[in-house]
């Protein structure tokens, strides 16, 4: 039996990043639910569903009669309490002169102070009641909080609702975004010992070769999850194209740092069997060695081996299924 024909290629080094990917799950870097402040009716709606929309844009008007009428009335009360108060005043001090010239007695001036007294404090209460109904009536004005992009429109025009109870629309921040994953906890003393740093998180989307988008490491949760041994983590990215949704699962890849001369072969050539990883190598007498090896990170297309091949030999990148310890080979 001739040799096996199979493909080949040399053990080399080269500096590759430390990484740690994951499956991670796209969230809205701030969450609105819109609700009315005051019971009303919906009088209209300004936005369309699933609209962008800035901070302060207008998103719902609320019916304003009701509270310009009680408003009027209010600045009516406020009206007819100032003008009884100028005459319980002027009572006052008339009363006071009379009450020093002993013409009225204590009691008597007591009763007019008090009166104005009374009618001073009704005035700053009117005052009050008609901030609070300008108040009101400013809060018939929705208008958005974040920047972001509009749900589903909950409740429509001619609806009523009740003050901070019904949810009317719900607004996600879009960019930047998260990305939230998880990662195990072997690596968090590396992670806090790199906080200091920036940490990239490269974020892809399953199906989308042409997509892929880097971010930063901005939080890391104050517990480690029992129950699966990982921490939770999140990186913040920019979002302009929207590509990102929430919700949307995403590849996330956290670089921790990089190692130099690292062991790379292609990923091709590791091959897994029932003791674990192995590759063949080729010895200078074209013969083939089953070694065991150790895989690391796999970094476009090529595998760091933490154990078990040095620089410069050759393994069988091709042609595998038909070797064995010791099989001849012709590198094709």
């Amino acid at each position: 039996m001739g040799p096996v024909p199979v493909t080949v290629t040399t053990v080399s080094t080269k500096t590759v990043p430390v990484e740690v990917r994951a499956i991670g799950n796209v969230e809205a870097l701030a969450t609105v639910s819109v609700k009315a402040l005051v019971e009303g009716t919906i009088e209209q709606a300004d936005f369309r569903e699933g609209q962008d929309v800035k901070k302060g844009d207008l998103l719902f008007n609320l019916d304003e009669r009701p509270f310009r009428a009680t408003l009027a009335q209010l600045e009516a009360n406020l009206a007819r309490d100032q003008a009884e108060l100028k005459n319980a005043q002027s009572q006052a001090e008339r009363t006071e002169k009379l009450f020093q010239d002993g013409i009225v007695s204590r009691d008597q001036y007591d009763t007019f102070r008090t009166s104005a007294d009374a009618l001073a404090a009704a005035v700053r209460a009117d005052q009050a009641a008609i901030d609070r109904a300008r108040i009101d009536l400013e809060y018939c004005t929705i208008r958005s909080p974040i920047d972001g992009r509009t749900g589903s429109l909950l409740f429509h025009p001619g609806n009523i609702v009740k003050s901070n109870d019904t949810v009317l629309v719900v607004i996600n921040q879009m960019d930047p975004i998260y990305v939230s994953f998880s990662v195990p906890e072997i690596h968090l003393s590396e992670i806090k010992a790199r906080m200091g740093a920036v940490l990239p998180v490269a974020v892809t989307i399953p199906g989308e070769e042409n997509f892929s988008s880097e971010g930063k490491l901005s939080f890391i949760d104050n517990s480690v999850d029992m129950k699966t041994g990982t921490i939770r983590l999140k990186a913040t990215l920019r979002n302009q194209a929207k590509k990102l949704w929430p919700g949307q699962f995403v590849n996330a890849t956290l670089r921790l740092s990089t190692q130099q001369n690292a062991v790379v072969i292609p990923t091709q050539a590791v091959q897994t069997g029932q003791s674990g990883f192995y590759v063949y190598v080729v010895k200078s007498d074209m013969t083939t060695e089953l070694r065991p090896v150790l895989p690391g990170n796999e970094i476009a297309g090529l595998t760091v081996i933490q154990k078990g091949l040095q620089p410069g030999e050759t393994v069988v990148t091709d042609g595998q299924l038909r070797l064995y310890p010791g099989a001849k080979v012709e590198a094709k």
